[in-house]
């Protein structure tokens, strides 16, 4: 009797000891590993860190405050790697890489064997699939390595992975090469769209969302504020001069009205509305979180890097963009409670980059700041080395902050192309704009601090970069008088948000200092599958204990 005794208490603790456990689950006759029903990775697209807290005592309960609230925050969060550009973002996040590794050094890149740039996602191989255009020659081969997706399916193939965004990068990066789909915009045609790399026509629920023209629903009725007009005190005036404006306006102020909805949606708060409810649809209609494994849905949020382009950060129109997702992500998490269950699904919340201030705001507030054009600098410099070594148009490409060089053209003149690099270096360097400039096949010669050596050597591919890498100088930015862009190394392009909440998350925060890099190493480790093919992030232990 007291050898039973002795068994069935130890039983006892043996079950007890697997219900406190997350990473086993006791059936009938096996033990199996615990996994949430769907993992959610939503990326804002030019979203700040400073964005979770700016506008707080405005954000309703639901969205922002219940991630910073039953979410676990890592506040300290940079990219590690320049240039900060949506296509980098993207592919970082999901894969636990930089584009060193990864292959994506921009959105664009100049292809030496082809003598052109060269489209992150673009691929002849394909064709579109709900646009005859080349919106929909899009795939993810230009991607070198895999994604949390792509080893979520590689562990278990009847998971599901779908990527939906506005932008083709911000679908197709994500999801990866296994995925089931990828669905971008086609501002164009007017309607959500694929490619053959995933499918040969498009399932009749994306039919029936495109049909309900939600552009021409959202936009009959011009964009105004969503609340009084003097309450946004966060902000500047409504009309500045160094504002953009939409086509065929007078002026930068509120309301908005638009006389081309298809194309002007991204443009709006409401393309983000319109995303959503398009991943709703997703969710439904490919059972997400449904079956036995866990799904990954990737949901990138392009509305705010338009708006936030065209208006800077510290306008208006960016605070009222936020203020609207707060309250569409309240709803997605409501949705997302209702149909799959509160505590059952994974979701973290991040961005692919940052952006810099407007230098005309910065100027009304004597911070030092100005605008400039790398093209034109191709110019200058192409002169100045004509005139030196007698070569002509020795830059053929810039772009991401890089010069490319015409090789043939420097060997043919008999030059030295050490000697013409540094002339082009030395003459960077004197330029008001340009605060350094380096040898991108010398970087480990190059004297430069931390972080930005490892952000350079982070960030450079060796068949997909450049010769020469420019550092402009804080707050400058590489475009006109209007707007504002991103893609440096300093904290307002590379400091974003990251907060995990639901399955097996505590609530908390931390301020040690977390990569972009680490998210999928993060994501790999919850579901027990194998960290991404590119991978150097870390773990964020913290998040569960």
């Amino acid at each position: 009797m007291k050898c039973k005794y002795l068994l069935i208490m130890a039983l006892l603790v043996m079950s007890s000891a697997f219900a406190q456990n997350p990473a086993v689950v006791k059936t009938s006759s096996t033990v199996a590993v615990a996994r949430p029903k769907l993992v959610i990775g939503i990326v804002v697209d030019q979203m700040r860190w400073d964005y979770l807290y700016r506008f707080a005592n405005r954000y309703s309960q639901g969205g922002f405050r219940r991630l910073t609230g039953q979410g676990f925050s890592c506040e300290n969060t940079l990219i590690n790697y320049t240039p900060t550009i949506t296509a980098c973002g993207h592919s970082c996040v999901y894969t636990g890489s930089v584009p060193a590794i990864h292959g994506i050094v921009g959105n664009t890149w100049y292809d030496t064997a082809l003598n052109r740039k060269m489209y992150c996602a673009e691929d002849s191989t394909v064709s579109g699939v709900g646009s005859n255009n080349k919106a929909g020659k899009m795939s993810p081969r230009n991607l070198l390595v895999t994604t949390i997706g792509d080893e979520l399916r590689l562990a278990n193939k009847e998971s599901k992975v779908i990527g939906v965004a506005l932008k083709d990068r911000g679908a197709i990066m994500p999801a990866g090469h296994m995925a089931q789909a990828a669905y971008w915009y086609d501002p164009g045609a007017g309607k959500w769209i694929s490619s053959t790399y995933y499918m040969n026509e498009l399932p009749a629920w994306v039919n029936q969302f495109n049909d309900q023209k939600y552009p021409e629903q959202y936009l009959k009725q011009p964009w105004t504020t969503l609340y009084p007009l003097e309450s946004y005190t966060l902000s500047t005036e409504d009309d500045k001069p160094y504002e953009g404006r939409f086509p065929n306006t007078v002026n930068s102020s509120f309301p908005h009205t638009f006389k081309t909805p298809l194309a002007n949606i991204a443009s709006t708060p409401y393309g983000n509305t319109m995303t959503l409810e398009f991943a709703k649809q997703a969710l439904v209609n490919y059972q997400l979180g449904k079956g036995k494994v866990t799904d990954l849905l990737t949901v990138s949020l392009s509305a705010t890097d338009y708006v936030g382009h065209q208006f800077g950060p510290n306008s208006i129109e960016a605070e009222d963009t936020y203020l609207r997702l707060d309250k569409d992500l309240g709803d997605f998490f409501n949705y997302l409670d209702a149909t799959l269950g509160k505590g059952n699904y994974l979701l973290f919340l991040t961005a692919d980059h940052g952006v810099a201030h407007v230098p005309g705001f910065l100027a009304e507030n004597n911070i030092p700041a100005g605008s400039w054009s790398d093209k034109d600098l191709s110019v200058k410099i192409n002169s100045l080395v004509q005139a030196a070594f007698g070569i002509k148009d020795v830059v053929v490409s810039t772009d991401n902050y890089q010069f490319w060089l015409n090789h043939a053209a420097i060997q043919q003149a008999g030059k030295n192309e050490k000697e013409v690099i540094d002339f082009i270096t030395a003459s960077l360097k004197r330029m008001p704009p340009i605060a350094d400039a380096l040898n991108l096949h010398e970087l480990g010669s190059e004297a430069l601090l931390e972080p930005m050596r490892t952000m350079v050597i982070n960030g450079y591919n060796k068949k997909r970069g450049g010769d020469i890498q420019l550092i402009p100088q804080p707050g400058w930015v590489n475009g006109g008088i209007t707007g504002t862009t991103h893609g440096i190394w300093n904290p307002y392009d590379a400091h974003i948000p990251l907060v995990f909440m639901g399955w097996g998350i505590h609530p908390g925060h931390t301020n040690r200092l977390v990569g972009m890099t680490d998210i999928a190493p993060t994501i790999a480790a919850l579901l027990h599958v194998q960290m991404p093919s590119g991978n150097i992030g870390k773990v964020v232990e913290e998040i569960t204990k």
